[in-house]
């Protein structure tokens, strides 16, 4: 049977463990980033219409001036300090970085000459795309770090952001025997070459200190996914050094729709050509695959680490970025540009669109909630 050069890797991890089993956590992680056959390890992805999914980015520039809109506010509120760096993890082709710095430079802020631009990304591939992109832009303001350790010393004030980044992170796949929590594990069918489902005891403590938290009174078979990968994210996270704020934008649910008993076979989806479905077994390393966050989980985490945290869904967040330019507007019949502009915001808030699907987690430290983010 023909086998792509992933599956292949996929089925001798199998073979070659002691249970001829991997946890669906261990699959994800080589489907997705597997250096030369991952879906995202082979470097940035065409976005929008001509790939896979959408994001906020990919709908136009007006994402990222709102959002340079928020990292000013967050300068002047930490006393428009010399050391600020403006930080995105998950930055793919450096799109939305160079937004934020074209948005500061269409608000003459002063901190679009002053602020420093840091990357979090290890893939030297995506660190080309994103410098081919941002060099001509931000010059030796650019900079990157391999991982969120390296921020724990500085810079001492920043603004950090990430789009759509926790929802690719790795998830254990969970099933409700009535008696007891069993992980799905992946394993090869009689053929030698089928990806199939298994149950396993639990054996990792990070899932083990997840399961804990989930309601008592599920039904039978109940399947879901659980997140210590994104949890353990927020920590590292929260240990970053500087003052200011980060934004988690994503999508996801609360505990108590996460769990609810209707929801019987988890949030757990690839995409491809903009169509989704369960079949996550299928097609390794060629589709996307995504589960919902848990902003309950990683709300307790942000609490444990910053001063404050609020949740939020996008279009409220946006909205309340957007009031003075909207203010602005005053009602007059809008240029062709701001019209392209208006559309691209009725999309980002709209609830049907993508204003009630996502949801924005800020945190911060060093400032008080209602500087940036006022009512």
């Amino acid at each position: 049977m023909p086998s792509s050069p992933l599956q292949q890797v996929i089925r001798e991890r199998i073979l070659a463990s002691p249970d001829r089993a991997l946890s669906w956590a261990a699959v994800m992680e080589l489907a997705l980033y597997h250096p030369e056959h991952g879906y995202y390890g082979r470097g940035p992805l065409h976005l929008g219409r001509g790939g896979d999914f959408f994001t906020a980015v990919s709908v136009g520039p007006l994402y990222g001036r709102l959002l340079a809109g928020l990292a000013a506010k967050v300068w002047r509120a930490l006393g428009a300090p010399e050391d600020f760096a403006i930080i995105e993890q998950g930055a793919h082709d450096g799109r939305l970085m160079e937004d934020v710095a074209r948005g500061l430079d269409d608000m003459s802020c002063p901190l679009a000459a002053r602020a420093r631009f840091l990357i979090v990304e290890s893939n030297d591939k995506y660190r080309a795309a994103q410098c081919a992109r941002l060099s001509p832009v931000l010059g030796a303001r650019l900079s990157w770090a391999a991982t969120l350790d390296d921020l724990r010393r500085q810079p001492s004030c920043g603004f950090f952001m990430c789009n759509e980044l926790p929802d690719a992170f790795p998830v254990h796949r969970i099933r409700w025997t009535g008696a007891e929590w069993v992980e799905r594990v992946v394993t090869v069918d009689d053929d030698g070459f089928t990806f199939v489902w298994r149950d396993a005891p639990l054996l990792d403590a990070c899932v083990e200190d997840e399961v804990v938290r989930l309601p008592p009174d599920l039904p039978p078979g109940y399947t879901t996914e659980v997140h210590p990968a994104a949890a353990a994210w927020m920590r590292q996270l929260g240990r970053a050094a500087f003052h200011g704020v980060a934004l988690i934008a994503d999508y996801g649910l609360e505990d108590h729709e996460y769990y609810s008993p209707a929801r019987n076979d988890g949030t757990l989806r690839r995409y491809h050509d903009h169509k989704t479905d369960g079949n996550v077994l299928s097609r390794l390393g060629e589709c996307d695959l995504t589960a919902h966050i848990n902003f309950t989980r990683v709300m307790q985490e942000a609490r444990a680490s910053f001063e404050w945290s609020r949740c939020m869904d996008q279009g409220s967040c946006l909205t309340r970025l957007a009031a003075d330019w909207l203010r602005g507007l005053d009602g007059r019949p809008p240029a062709p540009e701001t019209a392209a502009l208006l559309r691209q915001f009725h999309t980002l808030t709209h609830p049907a669109h993508m204003g009630g699907r996502f949801r924005m987690c800020i945190s911060g430290r060093g400032l008080r909630k209602d500087d940036v983010l006022p009512g």
